[in-house]
Parts: structure tokens; C-alpha cells; sequence
């Protein structure tokens, strides 16, 4: 009796083990502050970046990805969680009084810069399930990932970009040697994490590039300083960190796929906000970082899973970081049930069935000042945005500006530079997508912000 009792347990072993193994592997890249066009399947003609490329290929591409914020810190609670903005009230780096306060004509909501622990997020989630959590890079959210489902944890802390890219990284725990470029310690570190893992992993990799401070790789930088861009990327410095950052990406893929690693395994691209306006260029996208014109929150954004997505495919269908969790758990075949504001994108992925038409939303209630006076291409020199709220919905873009109630709306599919206000001319739709808004602003309790700003002084007084 105790013979078959043995067998049947070991039987059960070997069959959890088996699923276990059947469970796809996990890859999450988050690029840091880089732009729509800084790649050159995204059409630049400045940037080299042959390995991300090639990957982009392997799968679907969306030309119209969104961050589900214009900076780092919220876009990134926002994908952990899969929830708006609102929801965990994380809108900015820290203080939301930013800028002047003379030149502040309300109040901003108040600001969280630590995402609360009451929220699952998505390494808890699969560390539940078997998988084996591993961070890599910046983290933004709180002090340690480990305190938030992560097993490793290599040079994330609370900081939102090095002090250096050369060691000592200073507020990057992170030892350095022999003059090691950041982005090559953190992939050194990352690869042999690798080399020693077995059975299902989630990697979240989000290197610290290519944020500020813009450092060059040396070894690059003299190739970069003799090309031209007929699209207005030309800054050198920051060409040869995309470019260390693309062949960092390749030693990963290359050592994933000597360790058998990359079957079954679904990889995840995306950046968590646009590019810097004046270190890098998005034309025909308006502005950049920190706004909620197209060029702050537009982002490069691809899926590969081989055997389930066609490759070379592309679509146009809008969708935003906050999908990435409900893609997970669908894709890891996770049933439990919470509370998520973006949509699976499996049907989409692996069916080719198109998303029911939905709004996507994007809530500001403070001010973000100005990173280089007049390159900002917003609404004033002051301010990369104001508060307020936007929304796109269809072809159709809606901003909401609080201080003075103010409407602008644009044609995407016919004005994706956003320089023609319809407003005027379409009140119906103007009111139409308003309602909605509203309807919205509602649904997630989102603070509204109205309070006169004492100090507040005007332009003309």
C-alpha cells in the first residue's frame, strides 16, 4: 500500500512540475524616457538600434501604444497596478506643486510618491502562481521591489535616475568597476540572475536609460557627432546610450537563448513615458515628456510570443501600459479576479480579433514645469502641463484644462501633430466626448482640482 501511495505522490509531483513548465516565461522591458521615433523600426534615422529592430519584427508592433502617463513614477504604478492614475493617487515625482507658485492659478491635488501596499501588482501576482520575480533597474516606487513580490532586486531603489552613469552610481545601489557604464552593470548582473534560474520567471527589466543625466558612451560617440536626421534628432550623447542600451537588450536575448530560455516566453516592450523634448524629437508628435499632447505619452510598444503572435505584424489599435497586467494573467492563465482598468490583449495578440471600441484616459490635476524654456510646444513656456485631463477616443483627442474650464479637440487620424483646434467647430462631438469624461471622472473618483491659488499673481499685474 505504502508502494502505490509513493507512486501516486510522485505521479502528482511530476504532473506539477510539468505545469509548472508549461507556464510562460515572463519578459517585461520598461525603457526609460525614450521617445515614439527613437527606433528605427519607429522610423528614426539617427538612432541605431538593430537588435530591438530585429525583435520588433518577431511580433506585433502598436503605432498607437500609449503610457498611461506623460512621467515616470505614475506611467510606472499605473502598468504595475493596471490602474488609473486615480486609483493610487501617484500623478508625479514629488511635489505636485511644481514651478513657480505665482504662476499656479489653482491648487494641485496633493501628490503620493510611494505606491501603498494595499494594491496587488503584478510580481505578487505571479509569485503566487510559481514564478520566480526578478527586477532589474529602476524601480521609482518605494524604497525596495522586494517589498512588493520581487525575489531579486538588482539596483532599484526609490531614486528615478542615477546620479551617475559611471561609478560610483551614487544613489544607485550597484557596485561598479573598471569605469562600467550603468546600463552594462546592471545587464552583467542581470545575466547571471538568468544563468541560475529554472522553471517559469518574471523579468522586469527597466534600465535606468536613457533618462537624464545624458552621458555618453564614449566608445560611440565620435560616430554619432558625424550623422544628420531629416527628422531633427541630433544629439549625440544621448544616440550612443539608445544604442548601448539596444546592445544590452541583444546579451540578454543571446543568453536567453543558450539557456533554452526564450521558448515559451512572451516579452513585453514598451517605454513608460515620450521622449525629452530638446534631447530628443518626435516630430510629427507635439511636445514631449511631462505633456499629454501625442509626443508625452505616445511610445513604442511591441509583443513577441513565439508560436502564439504572427510575426511582422502591425496594428493601430490605441492601447496603453495598462493592459500589460491584464495580458499577463491571461496569458499566464491566472484566474483570480481583481479589479483591473485595462483590457487583455490575448485575443487581440494570438486571434487577431479586435478590441471593442473603449476611451482611454489620462488625469493630471497638478503642474509640471517647464524643463527648457520654449521647447516645449504646449500651451505656455511655464509649464509642460497644467492640470487637467485628456482622453482619446476613436480618432478623436480631448484635453480639459482646469484653471479656466478650457476645451481643445483634434482630429488624430487627420491632425497628429495636434495643431487644429476643433473645438469650435464641433460642439456636438466637443460635448459628446465631455460627457463622457465626466461620466468617468465619476466613475474613478478623480480630484478634481479648484481651489484659487492665494499666491497667484497675474501675467498682466
Amino acid at each position: 500500500m505504502k508502494y502505490f501511495l509513493s507512486i501516486a505522490v510522485l505521479i502528482l509531483i511530476c504532473l506539477q512540475a510539468f505545469s509548472q513548465q508549461e507556464k510562460p516565461n515572463i519578459i517585461l522591458i520598461n525603457i526609460d524616457d525614450m521617445g515614439w521615433r527613437d527606433l528605427g523600426f519607429m522610423g528614426s534615422d539617427f538612432y541605431e538600434t538593430p537588435i530591438i529592430d530585429s525583435l520588433s519584427r518577431s511580433g506585433m508592433v502598436f503605432t498607437q501604444g500609449y503610457a498611461s502617463s506623460a512621467n515616470c513614477a505614475p506611467s510606472r504604478a499605473s502598468m504595475i497596478t493596471g490602474l488609473w492614475n486615480p486609483r493610487h493617487g501617484i500623478y508625479t515625482v514629488g511635489t505636485s506643486e511644481r514651478g513657480n507658485s505665482r504662476d499656479r492659478k489653482i491648487i494641485p491635488t496633493e501628490n503620493k510618491t510611494t505606491l501603498g501596499k494595499e494594491y496587488q501588482i503584478i510580481p505578487q501576482t505571479l509569485k503566487k502562481s510559481g514564478y520566480k520575480t526578478i527586477h532589474a533597474g529602476k524601480w521609482h516606487l518605494s524604497d525596495s521591489p522586494l517589498d512588493y513580490g520581487f525575489d531579486v532586486n538588482i539596483g532599484g531603489g526609490h531614486n528615478g535616475h542615477p546620479s551617475s552613469y559611471y561609478p560610483p552610481y551614487g544613489n544607485v545601489n550597484l557596485e561598479g568597476e573598471n569605469e562600467k557604464y550603468l546600463t552594462d552593470a546592471i545587464m552583467l548582473k542581470t545575466l547571471k540572475e538568468m544563468d541560475k534560474t529554472e522553471g517559469p520567471f518574471f523579468l522586469y527589466y527597466s534600465p535606468y536609460a536613457v533618462h537624464t543625466p545624458i552621458m555618453p558612451v564614449k566608445s560611440l560617440l565620435s560616430k554619432y557627432e558625424q550623422k544628420s536626421s531629416k527628422i531633427g534628432q541630433s544629439n549625440a550623447e544621448y544616440a550612443t546610450m539608445v544604442e548601448n542600451l539596444d546592445r544590452n537588450i541583444g546579451l540578454l536575448i543571446n543568453t536567453l537563448k543558450r539557456n533554452h530560455q526564450l521558448k515559451n516566453t512572451i516579452l513585453i516592450f514598451v517605454s513608460d513615458n515620450g521622449g525629452l523634448k530638446g534631447i530628443t524629437d518626435q516630430q510629427p508628435l507635439r511636445a514631449g515628456k511631462g505633456s499629454y499632447y501625442e509626443g508625452g505619452i505616445r511610445v513604442p510598444f511591441f509583443f513577441i510570443w513565439e508560436g502564439k503572435i504572427k510575426p511582422g505584424t502591425n496594428k493601430q489599435t490605441p492601447i496603453t501600459n495598462l493592459d500589460i497586467f491584464p495580458t499577463i494573467l491571461e496569458a499566464a492563465e491566472i484566474k483570480e479576479e481583481f479589479p483591473l482598468d485595462g483590457e487583455s490583449l490575448i485575443p487581440l495578440l494570438t486571434q487577431n480579433k479586435e478590441l471593442p471600441d473603449r476611451p482611454l484616459f489620462w488625469h493630471f490635476p497638478i503642474y509640471l514645469e517647464s524643463y527648457k524654456y520654449g521647447q516645449n510646444e504646449t500651451r505656455d513656456s511655464l509649464f509642460r502641463t497644467r492640470p487637467g485631463t485628456a482622453m482619446r477616443f476613436g480618432k478623436w483627442k480631448l484635453h480639459y484644462f482646469f484653471e479656466e474650464n478650457e476645451i481643445e479637440l483634434y482630429n488624430l487620424e487627420n491632425d497628429l501633430s495636434e495643431k487644429i483646434d476643433l473645438s469650435g467647430q464641433l460642439p456636438e462631438k466637443r460635448e459628446e466626448l465631455l460627457g463622457m469624461m465626466k461620466d468617468w471622472w465619476i466613475y474613478t473618483s478623480a480630484p478634481i482640482p479648484q481651489t484659487p491659488n492665494p499666491a497667484y499673481i497675474k501675467l498682466d499685474e
